[in-house]
């Protein structure tokens, strides 16, 4: 496994990007995180417990459309300082798709470190919905109890992206991933990868618990109006 390692003062920018290579530092703000990681022990309970009976019809729905098929998807993906963990997803796409991956490579619409297509074939007509209101993320809220992940904070990005960000890009890896962040909640797919790195270090720099409830709430309104979401 590759060394993600992030630290701050030994960045040195690559190339792809020269006139947006910003170095930033993160304050510790213990009374922040205190405060942060009490909101996510209390918000994935609660979730968990409020999800409940959307958590069994999503599973049925799934097992419907595709019954030799698993309800969950674990992933590995980059945390916090580069340590990587497991992501659990309700599955979205068919059986094999990570297989799949290699011939659909050179369709990404997303440039940067990061593969996105609108009318990816792997994906199932009860993925599509699920995907699109979000729901597909719910069961992230055990990865938020465990502590891999915030309730709010960057997109955790798979080791292959990793592999591919210059040091700029890299700084996204200085704290604990999200479930949702400011990416998700203005305008997630219909931004450019750069933008949604910028997006993330804007609010790594500006962090905060109003701004965590800021964006915990446009979440749920991105989840009710859908938009951009594939």
């Amino acid at each position: 496994m590759p060394n993600y390692t992030v630290k701050a003062e030994t960045l040195q920018p690559r190339n792809r990007y020269p006139e947006a290579i910003t170095v930033i530092t993160v304050p510790e703000r213990k009374g922040y995180l205190i405060v942060k990681r009490m909101m996510d022990i209390v918000g994935a309970l609660c979730g968990l417990v409020i999800f409940l009976p959307v958590f069994l019809l999503v599973a049925i729905l799934i097992k419907l459309g595709d019954p030799k098929g698993s309800v969950f998807f674990k992933q590995r993906r980059i945390g916090k300082d580069g340590k990587p963990f497991e992501m659990y997803k309700f599955r979205s796409m068919v059986s094999g798709a990570e297989e799949m991956l290699e011939q659909l490579l050179d369709q990404n619409e997303v440039e940067g470190a990061m593969f996105k297509i609108k009318n990816d074939p792997r994906i199932t007509r009860v993925g599509r919905f699920i995907r699109r209101t979000s729901l597909d993320e719910l069961p992230q809220l055990w990865n938020v109890l465990k502590g891999d992940m915030s309730l709010v904070g960057p997109r955790p990005p798979l080791p292959r992206e990793v592999e591919m960000y210059t040091s700029h890009e890299r700084q996204r890896l200085m704290v604990t991933p999200g479930c949702t962040g400011l990416w998700q909640v203005s305008g997630r797919n219909a931004l450019s990868f750069q933008e949604m790195v910028e997006l993330d270090l804007y609010y790594i720099r500006n962090r905060g618990i109003l701004f965590d409830l800021k964006i915990i709430m446009k979440t749920f309104w991105v989840m009710l109006f859908p938009n951009n979401a594939f």
